[in-house]
Order: C-alpha cells, then sequence, then structure tokens
C-alpha cells in the first residue's frame, strides 16, 4: 500500500504545481496523507468492482466510468501483489485498457488471444478467473507469471519468450479455416518483440496463407531497454507524430466547408495517403500484406474498442492494429523508470553484500577490454539484465545491443570472430537456446573464438518453466569443438571468463543468477587449464562430482558426512567439457561410489558425460539434477530442496548409495508439486 500511496502522493504533488497552489513539503505531505487516508475509507465503504469480475463476461455490460475504475483497481492489484510477490510489473500496467478492450470486443476462449512473451498478461489473468488465487502469483504452486494452457482455458498458448505469437496465432488461424469455423485469433505483440525474425518469418508468411489474424502492436518504444533497430526507428515516427490523424481530421472539415468541396478532397485523399507514407509506417505492413489500422491511444478504451470492432469485421486480409501505450502506465515510478520496474524481486529477499554474478561478470570483462581492444561484447536486448552499463560508458562502440534477436546475435559474433575480434556473447541460458543452429554450424564447425557468457544457468526461481536454465550442459556438450565451463563461485567466475576470452576457440561460461558468496576478487584474473578439474576435499568412501551452484551445497554435504563416518571427496567439476578424465576415473575407482551433483536436466549433461567415462569401472553412480521434466516457478530456495539440490538433499542422497548401513529419514521430491498449477 505505501507503494501506492507514494504514487498517488506524485500524482497529487504534480496537480498543486499545475494548480500553482504555494505548499511547503509539510503542507503538502499532510493534504497527501489526508487524500490517502479519505480515498482509501472511500474504497473499503464502497465494494470493489473487481471483486465482481469472475469471467470476462462479467465486464461487457461496464460504462466508460466504471470500465475507468475497474482499470485502476486492476492496477491498484497488480502494484499490491508485485511489490511483494515479485513479477513483471511495467509491461502489465501498460495493457490494462488493451486488455479490457479485447475481452469486452471478444468472447474468450473461443476467440483466440496470444500474448507475445505474457509477461503483459496479469490484467488478463485477474480477469478470467485467476482474481481469487492472484496473491499466488510467481509462488510455489500459484499462478504462473506467464500465459499457462495448463491454468486457464482463456490462455490460449502458453508463453515466455518474444517473437511467437504471431506465427502461434496464424497456426490457430490456419487450423480455424481448414475445420470450416469462424472464430477470431489475435497476436498481441509489442515493438521489441516485432523485430525479431521469427515475428518477420510470420508477417512474411501471413499473406501467403490467406488466413485472416490481428496483429496488435503494443508500441511503448521498450522492450526491457529501449527498442532498437530500423523497425523501432520507424516506429519511434508514429510516437513523434501522434497528432497526425487529429490534423487531418481538421484538414477534412475545412474541405467540405469550401466551394469544390468534392474535388479538393478527392485531391487531399491522394494527398493523405502519400503523406502518411512518409510519416506513418504503413508501406512496410501494407507490403507484407496487412491493413494497417492506426496509431490509436492505448489506453483510451473507448478508441481501442473502436478500433478492435472495426479490425473484428474486416475480413479482406490480415489487421495490424498499432497501438501507442505507456510503459508503466498508472504508476508513477514505473512510468517513470520502467527499466527498473520492467522486472521486480520478491520483497522479502535480503539484501546481499557479495555483487552479483552479472555483475562480476560485466566487471570482468570491463577490466580484460581495457587491456585488449579486440573484446567486443554482444547483448540480445538485456544490457541492463547482463550488467553491461558501465561497459557501455566506456566502450560505446563495443557494447553491441542487436535487440531480441538471439539468432543474428551469436552468427554476428561469429563474423567478428573471423576479422580477428574476440566476442562475448552475453545471452540468458534460456534464450541461448533459441540460437543452437547458430552456434553448431556458424562458431564451433567453424572453430570460432566465440564466448558465450550465459547469466541465468540452472534455477532461477519465479518466472518459472520457461526461464530456468535447464538445458544449456546438455545442448552444449554434445557440439563438437564447444568447451563448456561453470564456476563453483565469483572468483572462479572471473578466471573462466579470462580463460575463455583468451583461449582462441568457443568456449561457454554458465553462471546463475543472483548474488555470489562473498569470495575475495582478484584485480588480475588467471588462466585455468582447459579440462582442468579440482579436488576440493580428497574421501574414502565416496566421490561427489559437483559443477557450478552445486559445488559449494556439495562440500557442506560431505562436512555432514564425515559426522557420519563417511569420508565423502568433492570434485569441483569446473570444465563439463572436455572432462577432467584422469582425476575423475582415479576417485571413482578409490571410492567405488559416485554421486554427480548438476543444476541441469537429467540426460545429456554432466551425469551422461560421466556415466559415460566410468562405464569401465565397477564404480556404483548415482545422480541428482533437474530431473527429466520442466521446473515450475518458486522461490530458488524451495526448488532446490524440493529436488535435492541443498546441501540436506545431496547428504540424503549420498547416504542411499550406502544401502541399509545407514538409517536418514529421506523427503523424496513431490514432482506433481513442481508440475501442477494453483
Amino acid at each position: 500500500m505505501s507503494l501506492i500511496f507514494l504514487s498517488q502522493s506524485k500524482c497529487l504533488l504534480k496537480c498543486y504545481s499545475n494548480w500553482e497552489l504555494e505548499l511547503d513539503t509539510a503542507q503538502a505531505s499532510l493534504l497527501v496523507l489526508s487524500y490517502y487516508r479519505a480515498s482509501s475509507a472511500f474504497q473499503l465503504i464502497m465494494s470493489r468492482l473487481l471483486d465482481k469480475v469472475n469471467s470476462p463476461a462479467d465486464i461487457k455490460a461496464l460504462t466508460s466510468q466504471e470500465l475507468e475504475a475497474l482499470a485502476q483497481e486492476i492496477r491498484n492489484e497488480m502494484i499490491n501483489v508485485v511489490t511483494s510477490n515479485g513479477g513483471h510489473m511495467a509491461s502489465s500496467l501498460g495493457a490494462v485498457e488493451l486488455t479490457l478492450a479485447l475481452h469486452r470486443v471478444f468472447e474468450s476462449p473461443r476467440d483466440k488471444i496470444v500474448w507475445d512473451v505474457g509477461h503483459q498478461a496479469y490484467a488478463h489473468k485477474l480477469i478470467t478467473g485467476r482474481k481469487e488465487s492472484f496473491s499466488t502469483l510467481r509462488k510455489m504452486g500459484g499462478v504462473s507469471g506467464f500465459p499457462n494452457r495448463e491454468e486457464s482455458e482463456h490462455d490460449h498458448f502458453g508463453t515466455g519468450h518474444a517473437s511467437t505469437s504471431i506465427s502461434a496465432a496464424l497456426g490457430m488461424a490456419k487450423a480455424r479455416d481448414l475445420s470450416g469455423d469462424n472464430y477470431h485469433v489475435l497476436a498481441v505483440i509489442g515493438d521489441g518483440s516485432i523485430g525479431g525474425g521469427m515475428a518477420l518469418e510470420a508477417i512474411n508468411n501471413a499473406s501467403q496463407l490467406g488466413s485472416n489474424i490481428i496483429v496488435i502492436l503494443n508500441d511503448n518504444g521498450m522492450s526491457i531497454s529501449p527498442s532498437v533497430g530500423s523497425i523501432a526507428r520507424l516506429l519511434d515516427k508514429v510516437r513523434f507524430t501522434h497528432n497526425y490523424d487529429r490534423a487531418m481530421a481538421r484538414g477534412q472539415q475545412f474541405i467540405r466547408a469550401i466551394p469544390f468541396s468534392s474535388f479538393w478532397y478527392k485531391l487531399a485523399q491522394r494527398l493523405k495517403s502519400g503523406i502518411k507514407g512518409l510519416i506513418m509506417p504503413t508501406r512496410l505492413w501494407e507490403e507484407f500484406g496487412f491493413t494497417y489500422m492506426g496509431p490509436v491511444n492505448g489506453h483510451k478504451i473507448d478508441e481501442v474498442e473502436k478500433a478492435l470492432t472495426y479490425a473484428r469485421g474486416y475480413n479482406r486480409k490480415p489487421v495490424l492494429l498499432h497501438l501507442i501505450t505507456t510503459k508503466g502506465k498508472g504508476y508513477g515510478p514505473a512510468e517513470d523508470d520502467s527499466i527498473c520496474f520492467h522486472g521486480l524481486s520478491p520483497s522479502g529477499n535480503k539484501k546481499q553484500s557479495a555483487p552479483s554474478y552479472s555483475k562480476v561478470f560485466a566487471d570482468t570483462c570491463l577490466q580484460v577490454m581495457k587491456n585488449d581492444s579486440k573484446v567486443v561484447i554482444i547483448t540480445a536486448a538485456m544490457p541492463e539484465g547482463n550488467s553491461l552499463s558501465a561497459i557501455q560508458e566506456a566502450f560505446p562502440e563495443r557494447v553491441i545491443d542487436v535487440g531480441i534477436c538471439e539468432q543474428h546475435a551469436v552468427t554476428f559474433a561469429a563474423g567478428l570472430a573471423t576479422q580477428g575480434y574476440k566476442p562475448v556473447v552475453a545471452i540468458y541460458s534460456t534464450f541461448l537456446q533459441r540460437s543452437f543452429d547458430q552456434i553448431v554450424h556458424d562458431v564451433c564447425l567453424q572453430k570460432l573464438p566465440v564466448t558465450f557468457a550465459i547469466d541465468r544457468a540452472g534455477i532461477v526461481g519465479e518466472d518459472g518453466k520457461t526461464h530456468q536454465g535447464a538445458l544449456d550442459l546438455s545442448y552444449l556438450s554434445l557440439i563438437p569443438n564447444m568447451v563448456v565451463s561453470a564456476p563453483k563461485d565469483e572468483g572462479e567466475l572471473q578466471d573462466l571468463m579470462y580463460t575463455a576470452i583468451n583461449s582462441g576457440r568457443p568456449m561457454a561460461v554458465r553462471y546463475p543468477r543472483g548474488c555470489g558468496y562473498g569470495v575475495a576478487l582478484s584485480t588480475n584474473p588467471a588462466f585455468i587449464e582447459i579440462g582442468s578439474s579440482e579436488e576440493l576435499k580428497p574421501g574414502k568412501d565416496l566421490t561427489i562430482i559437483a559443477t557450478g551452484t552445486t559445488v559449494l551445497p556439495a562440500l557442506k554435504a560431505a562436512e555432514m558426512l564425515e559426522l557420519n563416518d563417511v569420508d565423502a571427496g568433492v570434485i569441483n567439476c569446473r570444465f563439463v567439457k572436455p572432462l577432467d578424465e584422469q582425476l575423475i576415473t582415479r576417485a571413482a575407482s578409490a571410492t567405488g561410489r559416485v554421486l554427480v551433483v548438476e543444476e541441469n536436466v537429467l540426460f545429456g549433461g554432466l551425469g551422461s558425460i560421466i556415466a559415460q567415462t566410468l562405464h569401465n569401472t565397477n564404480a556404483r553412480l548415482d545422480q541428482l539434477s533437474l530431473g527429466d521434466d520442466f521446473v515450475q516457478h518458486g522461490a530458488p530456495e524451495l526448488l532446490r530442496k524440493a529436488l535435492q539440490l541443498d546441501s540436506q538433499g545431496i547428504f540424503d542422497q549420498a547416504l542411499k548409495l550406502f544401502g541399509a548401513d545407514f538409517e536418514t529419514e529421506i523427503t523424496p521430491l513431490n514432482k506433481q508439486s513442481l508440475s501442477a498449477g494453483p
């Protein structure tokens, strides 16, 4: 509630300024507080409109005034929940009026609405039967932060990654046509996503298929950071010439009032077409076979409804409806800093004294770049997420944001590498998988020295199954010529980044979301011998082989095992590929029992590689991993506990290797709790 108060305070103080009232800070604060108390009391007396909305049908009969009030109630609910649970605030705040208009004009679930990325769909969740459970947003077992087909019949397509909506909508429309049905299909996509390769491929295919769809371009000038590229610049023209349609309308009124108005009106229409082609991005979409409509103020519900109604009745070819919106709309702090409020962490998270892995990565790159002019950083619309701001300030020409275009980012890096540069591709694990073919064909096949800095590897937590970095060890390890590594802590991250940049070959460094352990950081990172593992603790009874985030919990588990008279050794397998076969084979042969621990899916990762390495030995092998399933949303510590990837879980699983010799209470993983919705 305090954040809503701050927002209202800010709005009121702006009003006071407009009214030219001479209030000092204390007087203004008292006035704002009085207003807030009065409005809060009023809201308690009056029942909320939102409380009466259980399905889209419940908003269809509301008046314009009631819709405005409902929009504010939805925003208040979002602010309350997201500031507590974390989540994507600014994107959803900017799409409230659009959501209400969509559900008033169309008939979900019969009509299909596909939300690109899906982080703007909180209002959609609130009015499609998830209001009562919305307080569980992004919590383990609660409402997902993204559209989820298992969660609601109104979530027609599961999303989480960008630029997929038009392809999915086009597939649904083709299925409709083949079946002889007549429902409507819509894709809601942002200006950051529409520049992605998949979106443009789908747009290119749409007119060829002849299936009618409505593409709603939710244009706020942002992805997470400001949108980049030629399409973004084209759309900027609209935002900076937003008075175009009003000026044309006034001109038409004037022409009708003069003699020979019919002649002049027809001439004006021809001139309008030419001028609009210069100012508006109509030609681009019309050349693709779409009818362009707009721009429309995306925060005027009545205007959006009129545009949607017209688009609904237009059946000659696909429609692109262009809405201008404000990211963070209705909440002052989010409007002022939509980058910061794009995604919030849960309020209960403790402030860490140690730097984040992302910052350690960026600081290490900055240090290397000062001494090596050939190092270039490439990001796919994530400069803030990858903590690249300081490098952008120091070397603006050597930090390149390619937009939401991961495939292009990788091959672009390969091109740089052919000319003697040392590109570092900084992409989240879940998004890097979109560029698998480029990693194989354009980098590894040619043995080009591209470094992949893979942020958010392993469990990322509340963003859920679309964002967990669960697959990279598997899909990277199978590629010839690729080196795959993971640091045990932030200090080793420095060394592995330095090693990768100077290795002269393709190399991936995966590191987790969040802060490090507070270990001492070096001003001179060291080169680590590629393929070398580190024996942190020798053992006689058991060998625990861990990588990345599981190494220190494995060490803790070894200490716990020692109290139970089990001498467990721990190996930091910092290079998953190539593997330190000599060390691992020697340790496994000495103990006869091996437990592999990794934050990766069951198949294809470290466990699979070690199983192949040890197939000629008599060692008994067990494995802890993310399993053969998609890991749902929840706090990282809860997910690790459920998956037995914390020190207690490793301890329990290690004792299992000794059979009936030990008695311990082991809580089995309840897979249903990880895969079920609310």
